[in-house]
């Protein structure tokens, strides 16, 4: 029997979302019996060229060189999978798009011309075309099971839009905003983590990117409310998924206030 063949790829990230699927334990050992892992350097296999079915890409394009590899692992992968908010959206590093990124690094490096690196951090679907996106800071192995159980069975896989709010109610969590005015994005950031902030009393940091129909504008008004100034509120939409909408046109729209 043919296995189906599939790539790990990382790109400017922080290795989180590979973590992801080496957490997977027993699971992880009954999906290499169904595909043959071609690349995966974080896990052993090294054959970044290798042509494969499934690519799972993690990572932001920040460099020249990796605007050059994107374009190869695109053209040698039938089914290409951007995962986490770097790939999908910018990611953390993408906080250095909000100021000049030629002059902190002259602040920074002594030779400045020897870092080689573009002015933004942008996601992968901002160069070539992405068939899949999962959200997350990191994503989870049940994303990973789900996505490659779905397309074996040639299912296109259909990715959790709800609310982190809804999840904090099926938990029965008390509301950190109501109860303790704490900033929270779970009104606009689609569940994945199982509402972990809030269950520990802090507010969401939108790890999981803009849910369905989010309405970005009444939360940014609401954090206004709770005190924080224009600046605060394009951080908290910009922080780790900056390159998705509608967060980064509420976020640009604050920060230029």
């Amino acid at each position: 029997m043919i296995k189906p063949k599939i790539a790990v790829h990382k790109f400017s990230s922080c290795d989180g979302c590979q973590l992801a699927f080496l957490n997977m334990g027993e699971s992880l050992l009954a999906l290499a019996d169904r595909v043959e892992i071609m690349h995966f350097a974080e896990a052993g296999p090294v054959d970044e060229n290798a042509s494969v079915d499934i690519a799972f890409v993690e990572g932001s394009i920040a460099t020249q060189h990796d605007l050059e590899r994107i374009q190869k692992i695109r053209a040698n992968s039938a089914y290409l999978i951007s995962m986490g908010a770097c790939a999908t959206a910018g990611g953390i590093q993408a906080l250095r798009n909000m100021a000049d990124t030629q002059q902190w690094i002259a602040g920074v490096y002594a030779q400045p011309e020897y870092i080689d690196t573009l002015d933004n951090s942008e996601p992968i679907s901002d160069h070539v075309k992405v068939d899949l996106a999962l959200w997350g800071c990191p994503i989870n192995s049940q994303q990973i099971i789900t996505t490659v159980r779905d397309l074996l069975f040639r299912v296109t896989p259909k990715p959790e839009r709800d609310k982190l709010c809804l999840e904090c109610k099926r938990q029965q969590q008390v509301c950190v905003m109501v109860s303790r005015g704490e900033s929270c994005m779970g009104a606009v950031t689609q569940n994945g983590c199982g509402a972990l902030c809030p269950s520990v009393g802090r507010g969401c940091y939108a790890c999981f990117g803009p849910a369905e129909d989010a309405n970005c504008p009444a939360l940014a008004n609401r954090l206004e409310g709770l005190g924080l100034v224009d600046r605060e509120i394009a951080q908290k939409f910009l922080f780790i998924n900056s390159a998705a909408e509608p967060f980064q046109s509420t976020g640009n729209k604050r920060k230029q206030s």
